[in-house]
């Protein structure tokens, strides 16, 4: 299956074939994470920022430089976090490190509120957005699939939002589905990536016949028992969600509806 299945996409002015974004933490080994970059197919790796500049500092310099190694011989653009966050400062702080760093002006922001169930903060990230828009930034917030949220990141500059599916590694998939149909029709110019709480190749497939842009997962793949292979699954279930949000599903019915006629005109089997 080759990524000429579907359209070019963009996040911001960089147009992309691959709609499968891959997360970078909790592999086996380096070299599975290589490896399942590859079958994954993916353009686009996230890293979280904390970890990195750790690793500025000479404790995880490994990581970082596989990385970065892997996504040029990819042609994969690097997406940092700033999951950890707790306020709009500390994030703001935690991206320019990481555009200086990393030399890249797109931000997955993460500031969140609940330590439970890792609920992003709607006020703090809204404020943070904001601001690092402001700076320059491509700020690809991950929020909740609370309309009335999104809309606001939008007011804020926001061309990109990243609502998720469940809670971070809860692997559930799509608890709301009609929350996520909401924003694909509410907000129809605005790219809708699910991220958090995939599970499984079905998840994803799922969420992409909702109509969303495309997904990011890491635990799915990165805790599998075989993680390329996984990797390898959920590529080609994003393939298949798009394809048939493309051709169109067919409508629901709370009743059956034949399929072969039972009426009407005559017809002769050759």
């Amino acid at each position: 299956m080759t990524e000429m299945n579907n359209a070019p996409w963009h996040i911001g002015d960089t147009s992309l074939n691959s709609r499968l974004l891959l997360g970078t933490a909790g592999y086996p080994s380096p070299q599975v994470l290589r490896e399942a970059i590859v079958a994954s197919g993916s353009q686009v790796l996230t890293l979280g920022l904390k970890r990195t500049l750790a690793g500025a500092g000479g404790g995880d310099n490994g990581f970082v430089e596989i990385i970065r190694r892997t996504a040029r011989e990819q042609g994969a653009h690097l997406l940092p976090n700033t999951a950890g966050c707790r306020s709009a400062r500390e994030a703001r702080t935690l991206a320019h490190m990481a555009r200086e760093l990393l030399g890249t002006h797109w931000i997955k922001l993460e500031v969140i509120g609940d330590e439970q169930t890792l609920q992003p903060d709607p006020f703090e990230l809204v404020e943070a957005a904001r601001q690092l828009i402001s700076d320059g930034f491509e700020v690809l917030p991950y929020c909740t699939d609370d309309l009335v949220t999104c809309q606001r990141l939008v007011d804020a500059g926001c061309r990109i939002l990243m609502p998720w599916a469940a809670p971070i590694g809860s692997g559930l998939g799509l608890l709301n589905p009609w929350a996520l149909r909401t924003l694909r029709a509410r907000l129809p110019q605005t790219t809708l990536i699910v991220d958090a709480g995939l599970g499984a190749p079905s998840h994803a497939t799922a969420a992409m016949e909702l109509g969303m842009d495309a997904v990011l997962l890491n635990s799915a793949v990165s805790q599998a028992g075989q993680p390329v292979r996984m990797a390898r699954a959920f590529r080609h279930a994003v393939h298949a969600g798009r394809d048939g949000f493309q051709a169109g599903l067919m409508p629901t019915s709370d009743v059956a509806v034949a399929t072969t006629p039972v009426g009407g005109q005559p017809f002769v089997l050759i």
